[in-house]
């Protein structure tokens, strides 16, 4: 597997698959790379997919500093550095999305296009998880947390049909430093006043039913972004790339074509 060292000297594991222009893959938080395991291979028929683990995560370092998105934006930019990739396409999910609309706002001549998935801008002008889903992640037990976060993800209906493995649930590797250091890292965005700078074409996707990432942070980030198109998958949840992986991932390289 291959490796960059960034500039503060953090190990990031990273991989690639596929053949064609570069895309790269971002998960959300703490999960390292194999969040995109169900979905990838639809991407490497047409693509050059990159994916990294970000730092706490997978085969990567796990500094025991403080960080935020805009520090994985850049480590974003490090992997492509390292594979001598001057322009790519970014596609990010959840946590994801976040780091992405920093690799557009900090870096607008590496981003070709800009795809953002379930995510939000963060800071005071986000929509917030209700109350009642923070309690059902706070579960008394891990089996119950669990229940509650794949029922936040897919649909009873997918997952009477897929009864798994399950990719989007966390890195099972990591520590609980890494995944406060995670929480704060995600907790801590605040892309608003750099959204309206953002240049490269983008088109922001989300599920209906997304309870975890409300919906409504979807129509916030499109009318900030100049021109940015929206697309909502009627009933999908948070893992509406999964779930609706066939509509949603032709619609991505339609939108990147």
């Amino acid at each position: 597997m291959p490796y960059v060292v960034t500039a503060d000297g953090v190990r990031l594991a990273y991989q690639v698959s596929g053949g064609g222009d570069p895309l790269v893959l971002l998960s959300g938080q703490a999960n390292s790379h194999h969040w995109w395991d169900g979905v990838r291979g639809g991407f490497d028929a047409a693509r050059r997919t990159v994916t990294l683990d970000y730092r706490g995560t997978g085969d990567s370092d796990s500094p025991d500093r403080p960080y935020g998105t805009r520090d994985l934006a850049d480590d974003v930019i490090a992997v492509l550095d390292d594979l001598g990739i001057a322009r790519a396409d970014v596609y990010g999910t959840s946590m994801g999305g976040r780091v992405a609309q920093w690799c557009a706002a900090r870096h607008p001549a590496r981003v070709r296009s800009l795809v953002l998935g379930c995510t939000s801008p963060g800071g005071p002008h986000a929509v917030e998880r209700s109350d009642a889903v923070r309690r059902s992640l706070a579960a008394p037990t891990p089996a119950a947390s669990r229940r509650a976060l794949l029922s936040l993800m897919y649909t009873p209906a997918w997952l009477a049909e897929h009864p798994g493995p399950y990719h989007t649930l966390g890195d099972p590797t990591m520590t609980p430093r890494a995944r406060r250091r995670h929480l704060a890292a995600s907790d801590g965005h605040d892309a608003w006043d750099a959204l309206p700078g953002i240049t490269a074409p983008t088109l922001v996707l989300h599920g209906t039913d997304d309870a975890l990432n409300p919906t409504a942070n979807a129509p916030l980030l499109a009318d900030r972004v100049p021109g940015a198109r929206l697309h909502l998958f009627e009933g999908a949840r948070h893992a509406y790339f999964e779930e609706c992986a066939t509509a949603a991932g032709e619609l991505v390289l339609d939108f990147l074509g």
